[in-house]
């Protein structure tokens, strides 16, 4: 009897043949290769512990424990604030009073000497102390090694070279500043121990101020601060957008000019220039002074060293320079 039902109660034959996928899923089944190791997939343990190893170790060949303010830049171009980081670091940089905006400690941080010293320390200058997390200590210095201590260190504020030359010119003139104006400029230094010792010296032979080019050179960091010792609190550091321009402006307001090389014009012992406003330039120990920096001078002066030492240490020759001029000054 033939079934006469509703079209729709009919049963498809479910082993008859189907139609076919059209090669859709054929790159299901070719498979996704070898397995990449744990350290190169992004979303595996390894892979992260990989690249802490990899900035620290970054970090360790730094060897300063103090990451510069222009080291990485913030959102829209702004720099990131220099922090100290490390037990060490931090207690040493708190005992040479480098100013600091606060003092972030770990919570629950294991307690010892540097760490006790360095809450006594930053409680007795009134140093905001931040119980932090780890998670966040470790954004702060890009996961480099900080042993639960990290110092902020506030942007340095500097002077425009032009401003602090003409206003110590016209306070000596008008008799308010005692000593004729004395500067030195940085043309070519990098590093930011031979800044803090060119500080030290400044202050230490009655300097009026330093002079640093704004591109390509040294700025006023923690480890300027800390090599100072102190003295960068009482000496101005003054910013030069273009140095060459800058030392023709001091030419113009009667200061003269005199460049550091060992093969100079004139002898130190034999400098007559000494008495008036100077402006010591000195360039790095490889390279010296730049082509343009050098015609700017008014003189080029040499010290006399022994035959087998090629070159001195940037902040040696300044500090030699200035306690000449100082002994010249002294001796009128």
């Amino acid at each position: 009897m033939a079934n006469n039902g509703r079209p729709g109660a009919i049963r498809k034959n479910k082993k008859g043949p189907t139609t076919g996928t059209g090669g859709h899923g054929r790159k299901a089944l070719e498979g996704k290769g070898p397995t990449p190791k744990a350290e190169d997939r992004p979303y595996h343990k390894a892979y992260k512990n990989k690249q802490l190893s990899e900035r620290s170790a970054a970090k360790r060949s730094g060897g300063t424990g103090a990451r510069s303010a222009g080291a990485r830049s913030g959102p829209k171009g702004r720099a990131t604030e220099e922090v100290v980081t490390g037990r060490n670091s931090v207690v040493e940089a708190l005992r040479a009073g480098i100013p600091a905006k606060a003092l972030h400690v770990a919570i629950r941080i294991e307690m010892d000497d540097r760490v006790k010293e360095s809450l006594k320390i930053a409680a007795e200058r009134g140093i905001p102390l931040l119980e932090t997390g780890k998670p966040e200590l470790d954004r702060m210095t890009d996961d480099a090694v900080h042993q639960g201590l990290v110092l902020q260190i506030p942007p340095y504020e500097y002077q425009d070279a032009y401003d602090l030359a003409e206003e110590t010119v016209e306070g000596w003139k008008k008799g308010h500043i005692a000593n004729a104006p004395l500067f030195v400029a940085l043309d070519g230094i990098t590093d930011p121990r031979n800044l803090g010792a060119i500080i030290r010296s400044v202050s230490a032979f009655s300097g009026h101020g330093v002079i640093v080019p704004e591109r390509r050179s040294v700025g006023v960091t923690a480890a300027a601060w800390k090599t100072s010792a102190g003295a960068a609190v009482r000496v101005p550091v003054a910013r030069a957008s273009n140095l060459n321009n800058a030392l023709k402006q001091f030419k113009d307001m009667g200061v003269f000019v005199l460049g550091l090389d060992g093969d100079g014009d004139v002898s130190l012992p034999d400098l007559t220039l000494a008495t008036e406003p100077v402006c010591i330039v000195v360039g790095s120990e490889g390279k010296g002074l730049s082509r343009l920096v050098r015609e700017n001078c008014d003189q080029i002066v040499s010290i006399p060293i022994d035959s087998a030492m090629e070159s001195l240490n940037a902040s040696m020759a300044v500090g030699i320079s200035l306690y000449e001029v100082s002994r010249q000054r002294a001796a009128k």
